[in-house]
């Protein structure tokens, strides 16, 4: 990409909840704006997950470890979840429904264990069910190793894709050196596993002496937003980047996205990490952003509820604390615009069974974007 373009979006960006009224319950965008963020879940501290029940009820888990049924205007916690553990940005994390939840039950968890051997914890993938306000039949699918007391870099989105395999990710957990480009190493990766946790026969480093044999994709740092093309399928992931040289990347088998080796991005006290942004044989990112937004969460607008906004990404800022829209052509980003500017860190964003965009906000809570008129 060139440099120009990476600095372009101070000119373009449309600033367009900067004067936004804002309340408890409501953030009124000015006229020109075609909708309103309205409070739906309130008074969460970091919504990292969230998963719509056939039912029309939102599971809801909060980092610090805890599980939230929200149906009926009420918030009920969910007892019996898997032991959490709570440190820097590991905690309770993504929730996935498996693709035929109305038929099985299955709730799919992510989330920092210290299970196993070592000091500290890593990233465990988990599925239960729901029976009341409790969950039942724990089966613990994945857990990475090893334990470490660092605090970064969990990962830890989940994605279903339209084959019923699962998708997860966790970040290199600190070690950069070591993890992500060894396949030996759990840590800087995309993992795919069938949906009861056992390997596709198809994966590619199934029969690769000494690998991890759920790795899909390899060189990744920190990816914390995993969806799927609506009309391709194709699995599109963002992680973050030092300072700068935030991705998306297109997921694709066997595939080495380049971390540590090329980056766009440098150390935080501004020194290189690499004089490298690209080698043969790693892939370039599809976008890059410098300087950093600390992405999390993302989602494709596929509703007619947004008519100008099909086929975008919605992507969340952690640092900037806005939800960014991007357009998209021959997966090419060609535009992109400011939502919900300085509401809050923005964690999640989800589109629901019923069209609307739900965002999760640090502190505040989730709020539904309701087209006017």
């Amino acid at each position: 990409m060139k440099k120009s373009s990476l600095y372009c979006y101070f000119f373009v960006v449309m600033l367009t909840s900067s004067c936004a009224q804002k309340s408890d319950k409501s953030i009124v965008l000015p006229d020109e704006i075609n909708f309103s963020a309205k409070l739906f879940v309130d008074d969460l501290q970091n919504p990292w997950g969230m998963a719509f029940l056939p039912d029309g009820s939102l599971l809801i888990s909060e980092k610090e470890g805890k599980l939230i049924h929200y149906m009926n205007g009420k918030k009920v916690l969910i007892n019996n979840i898997p032991e959490i553990y709570v440190r820097g940005q590991g905690g309770f994390m993504d929730i996935e429904l498996h693709p035929q939840y109305d038929q099985n039950g299955w709730i799919y968890f992510s989330y920092a264990s210290s299970e196993g051997e070592g000091r500290g914890g890593n990233t465990a993938i988990m599925r239960a069910k729901l029976d009341g306000s409790r969950l039942t039949n724990h089966q613990q699918l994945y857990k990475g190793v090893p334990n470490t007391t660092r605090g970064q870099h969990y990962g830890s989105r989940l994605e279903f894709d339209r084959e019923g395999y699962l998708y997860f990710s966790i970040g290199d957990r600190g070690n950069r050196d070591e993890n992500p480009q060894d396949i030996t190493r759990d840590g800087g990766k995309i993992y795919r596993i069938n949906a009861d946790g056992s390997i596709p026969n198809d994966n590619p480093f199934l029969n690769k002496s000494g690998a991890k044999k759920a790795i899909f994709s390899y060189g990744h740092r920190n990816p914390q937003g995993l969806t799927l093309h609506p009309e391709t399928g194709k699995l599109w992931e963002h992680e973050h980047g030092p300072r700068g040289g935030d991705e998306i990347n297109i997921v694709e088998k066997g595939k080495n996205y380049g971390w540590p080796v090329i980056t766009y991005g440098i150390n935080y006290g501004g020194t290189k990490i690499t004089d490298e942004t690209s080698r043969p044989g790693m892939e370039q990112p599809l976008y890059q952003w410098t300087p950093s937004i600390a992405p999390s969460g993302m989602t494709f607008v596929s509703s007619d509820k947004y008519p100008d906004w099909k086929g975008n990404l919605l992507v969340g800022s952690l640092a900037f604390q806005y939800l960014e829209r991007l357009e998209l052509k021959n997966n090419k980003v060609v535009h992109r615009e400011k939502l919900l500017d300085g509401m809050g860190r923005v964690r999640n964003v989800r589109q629901g069974p019923d069209g609307y965009i739900y965002v999760g906000i640090e502190g505040k809570g989730i709020y539904r974007l309701e087209p006017k008129g």
